[in-house]
């Protein structure tokens, strides 16, 4: 039985395990988006994000102990440049996993996870200038409010306005002559 034990094996022994999350952890440094499955994803997202951290600091231990785990030149140098720049005041969470829906062939559930600083739909600075957002509370009581009244007096006033007819388009002013 596997009671208390926190490590997925996703069904491979333990070298296949270690360069299967090594391949997928270059190519989301790489790409910065992937889609997989959602427990690969889900243990990739323990492997990845010490790694993020560690390039957090650039200095040679930590690049040397990242080069061990992923074996790629390329994406340690990306690593500790452009994703270190963007991370480097968020104390955590770098990775967003994002479930996608069942996949046809298997059935399995399949999710997207991508480097949280790179998405702009989702940031927060694509939040605010969206606009302001709209928060709405339940009153408690009967009671109406002033702003109540307010909005029913302005609904009058704006419902006699479209009664009144207005003037034809090709008629002259009241004060211009023809």
């Amino acid at each position: 039985m596997r009671h208390g034990k926190k490590v997925n094996h996703l069904g491979r022994k333990s070298a296949h395990r270690k360069a299967l999350l090594r391949n997928l952890t270059i190519a989301l440094i790489t790409h910065k988006r992937i889609n997989t499955t959602l427990a690969k994803a889900k243990a990739l997202r323990k492997y990845a994000e010490p790694l993020i951290t560690k390039s957090k600091t650039n200095d040679t231990h930590n690049r040397r102990t990242v080069f061990s785990y992923l074996q790629n030149k390329d994406a340690v140098n990306e690593l500790f440049s452009t994703v270190a720049e963007k991370v480097g005041d968020r104390p955590g969470g770098y990775l967003r996993v994002i479930k996608t829906g069942f996949r046809l062939g298997d059935g399995a559930e399949t999710a997207m996870i991508e480097l949280v600083d790179f998405n702009e739909v989702y940031n927060k600075d694509g939040a605010k200038s969206s606009g302001k957002t709209r928060r709405s509370r339940r009153r408690r009581g009967g009671t109406k409010s002033s702003n109540t009244e307010q909005k029913t007096a302005g609904t009058a006033a704006a419902a006699a306005a479209a009664t009144t007819p207005a003037p034809p388009a090709d008629a002259p002013a009241s004060g211009e002559e023809e």
